[in-house]
């Protein structure tokens, strides 16, 4: 209202400023330098009715320049982070970006499973599969996985299954390692028909039969038994030598070698099985027990059994012949 009880209206709604019956009312400045007037001034806002207030305001989208700001900002982190060796330590930590995503979207993987194993550990199936928490289940290559536990010496066959969301089987098939092969000073895993499976790396087959000498490893199978004959001389027994691709010799946990022939080798050891058990000869102080000549034993002394037993010799009174 104006001085004169008149009502002033903004001119963006009286149509640039026309009254509806009339023509326009011009305000003069000296006016409104007295006080005695309003400028004219933006319209008010009017109150939106329940409806208008209960629609969604839509916030009006960043423009061009804004985008490009921030991509160049991003871009420019991003290649310090390359340059500085960040990225390729983060990614090393946690995986490529695709499987930070997919592991985002629920597809981590929380349970392995594997089964089969009979040397290996899982440790090592892990490991030589390339498995850790860094993958995710979806983009896990279940071929790829595959072919890496295949190229594992002991792994003969190997499937893998992948079960949504989480979890992971692994059934293992391993190779039947016969025995141990000692050539040249190495030490080798070897099939039942002498193949070389793999280099022993540590002691977990200590307990396998322990073969040396060139072409032990193809005649595995005589050892093996020479072993089933020999009784409660299968624990005593520690290595089997063999000797010009022809027979073998026994190395004994006490230390003894025992010689055996190269014809008629089961039924020499059994006998001798059959002496230790009325003599106990293998606990005796002797170097080596000779049993290639057909039912004869030679036994040969320690050195300080040997001078034992020529200082007693050497104290036997000797007999005197009568002329």
């Amino acid at each position: 209202m104006d001085g004169g009880g008149r009502l002033l209206r903004s001119m963006s709604e009286a149509g640039f400023g026309l009254p509806a019956g009339g023509r326009a009312r011009i305000v003069s400045p000296f006016a409104l330098l007295a006080g005695t007037a309003r400028p004219v001034t933006a319209p008010r806002m009017r109150r939106r009715s329940k409806r208008a207030a209960a629609e969604p305001r839509h916030t009006p989208m960043p423009g061009w320049g804004t985008v490009l700001v921030v991509g160049l900002m991003a871009a420019t982190g991003l290649y310090g982070a390359v340059r500085g060796g960040q990225y390729a330590t983060y990614v090393a930590d946690n995986g490529p970006p695709s499987e930070l995503v997919a592991k985002a979207l629920g597809f981590t993987i929380d349970t392995v499973t594997i089964s089969g194993l009979k040397s290996l550990t899982p440790g090592e199936i892990l490991r030589d599969g390339g498995v850790s928490a860094r993958n995710s289940l979806a983009l896990l290559d279940a071929g790829a996985l595959r072919d890496r536990l295949k190229a594992v010496a002991l792994v003969q066959d190997v499937s893998i299954r992948k079960l949504f969301p989480n979890d992971l089987h692994v059934a293992v098939t391993e190779r039947d390692a016969a025995a141990v092969w000692q050539k040249d000073g190495q030490l080798n895993l070897i099939s039942a028909d002498g193949t070389p499976i793999d280099a022993v790396r540590d002691d977990r087959f200590n307990a396998l039969p322990f073969v040396v000498g060139d072409g032990a490893n193809i005649r595995v199978g005589d050892f093996q038994a020479l072993l089933a004959a020999a009784g409660e001389l299968r624990a005593k027994v520690r290595a089997g030598v063999l000797v010009g691709g022809r027979r073998w010799t026994l190395q004994m946990d006490s230390g003894i070698e025992v010689e055996l022939p190269e014809l008629d080798a089961v039924d020499t050891l059994k006998r001798l099985a059959e002496i230790e058990r009325q003599s106990r000869i293998l606990e005796k102080d002797v170097v080596s027990i000779d049993l290639r000549i057909p039912g004869r034993i030679t036994a040969r002394l320690t050195e300080d059994a040997a001078a034992a037993r020529a200082a007693m010799l050497a104290k036997r009174p000797k007999r005197k012949l009568d002329l």
